[in-house]
């Protein structure tokens, strides 16, 4: 099944966009801003969102936290499920090793304050104020 991936060595397109349609990044925009912010770096170089990726280019990219690094196998200029998303790159096995440390890092050890959720209860706030409360005597 032919889903446009575009492999040859002619292939190019704006790094935003594949960043988009390889789904590190929901809009265009946020691929965008994280390519301006300097979380994007091409083959070791940080680029500008016009700049043009091709198979066979690496790409650092940090998105939510997460830090990838990714070898550009095709490019596609429309954002297809994930699974076919996939078929644009491949992760080296470096970056797959240190991912999935990091994120078993997180689970066992969770940032504090991360379990809370909303506005604290009655109890909770009287601890609070309880904590930081100052005697007026």
């Amino acid at each position: 099944m032919n889903i446009g991936i575009d492999t040859g060595p002619e292939a190019r397109l704006r790094i935003d966009k594949w960043l988009w349609a390889a789904r590190f990044f929901k809009t265009r925009s946020l691929a965008n801003q994280a390519v301006d912010a300097g979380h994007v770096r091409l083959n070791g170089d940080p680029v500008k969102p016009a700049r043009e990726v091709r198979p066979g280019d690496r790409l650092d990219i940090t998105a939510g936290g997460i830090r990838w690094r990714v070898d550009v196998v095709g490019v596609n200029d429309h954002r297809r499920p994930a699974v076919e998303a996939r078929r644009l790159y491949r992760e080296t096995p470096e970056s797959e090793a240190r991912r999935i440390a990091e994120r078993e890092t997180r689970r066992l050890a969770p940032a504090p304050g991360s379990d809370l959720r909303g506005r604290p209860t009655k109890k909770a706030r009287r601890q609070i104020h309880r904590f930081g409360a100052v005697d007026p005597d």
